[in-house]
């Protein structure tokens, strides 16, 4: 800043002030004060206890779904503690398999058991059969699907399907 403006107005003031007489002073200071203690009002005390009504306001919502949150993390880890450890409940064979397929009324053209994967090809299926008996062996035996390449024929509802599944307890039995 520079020093000569700020004496100068200094000097203004004080030029300003002492043609005053006692009353218009004792007014000016009484606005003032009264100018000084509404900004320091509105621009330091208002805008915190605004946001003190506000969280007021939204601190039992937050609590609540924070509480929603923990009881959902407990059930998640009790879900996952129960079923990490669970055995299929079907040993996975060829034989299984074949059966299984079959009383969906589907027919593989191969099935190859190598470790934990399977391969699966399907020729001329129902693709709603395929669907439900997919989702029967992920509930029953435990298989995910990694792969699935599904082509569609001209018949509706029909496909050829080639489908690699995973067990990952590592029971598939090749027999």
């Amino acid at each position: 800043m520079n020093i000569p403006l700020i004496g100068g107005l200094v000097e203004s003031l004080s030029v300003f002030w002492t043609e005053r007489d006692a009353r218009e002073r004792k007014m000016l200071a009484f606005g003032g004060l009264a100018v000084g203690l509404a900004l320091v009002y509105f621009g330091l005390i208002a805008p915190p206890l605004a946001g003190r009504t506000k969280l007021n306001v939204s601190l039992p919502t937050l609590r609540q779904q924070a509480a929603e949150l923990q009881a959902l993390a407990r059930k998640a880890t009790e879900l996952g503690n129960t079923t990490a450890g669970a055995p299929a409940a079907v040993e996975v064979t060829k034989e299984n398999l074949e059966t299984t397929l079959g009383n969906k009324g589907l027919k593989a053209q191969s099935i190859l058991l190598t470790g934990d994967v399977i391969k699966i090809q399907l020729r001329a299926v129902s693709i709603a059969s395929t669907m439900i008996w997919l989702d029967e062996m992920q509930h029953v035996a435990h298989l995910s699907l990694t792969d699935a390449k599904i082509e569609a024929l001209p018949q509706t509802g029909i496909v050829n399907a080639t489908l690699t599944l995973r067990q990952p307890t590592g029971v598939i039995k090749d027999e």
